[in-house]
């Protein structure tokens, strides 16, 4: 347990952000699964759009490296243009 209020704080602080972050995770995570099971190349491209949304504003909040956002988007996009051709 803290022993200072300003060691209190930062466990509030730190709890509040983790849940946050997990939160933001987690729908970035569900997008981009939504995008692998698109049925439709064009119901794809849909989920495409959204799922980079979601990781460029994980990214811009620090939730993942702007690296690894770049990575996944890439990795996503290469995977849909490989089945829709």
């Amino acid at each position: 347990m803290a022993h200072s209020k300003q060691a209190l704080k930062r466990h509030r602080q730190n709890v509040k952000a983790n849940t946050k972050n997990r939160a933001q995770r987690s729908a970035m995570k569900s997008a981009i699964k939504k995008v692998a099971k698109a049925e439709t190349p064009a119901a794809g491209k849909e989920d495409l759009v959204a799922a980079m949304k979601k990781i460029d504003k994980a990214a811009k909040q620090r939730v993942i490296h702007k690296n690894a956002a770049a990575r996944l988007k890439s990795r996503m996009a290469k995977k849909l243009a490989k089945r829709s051709s």
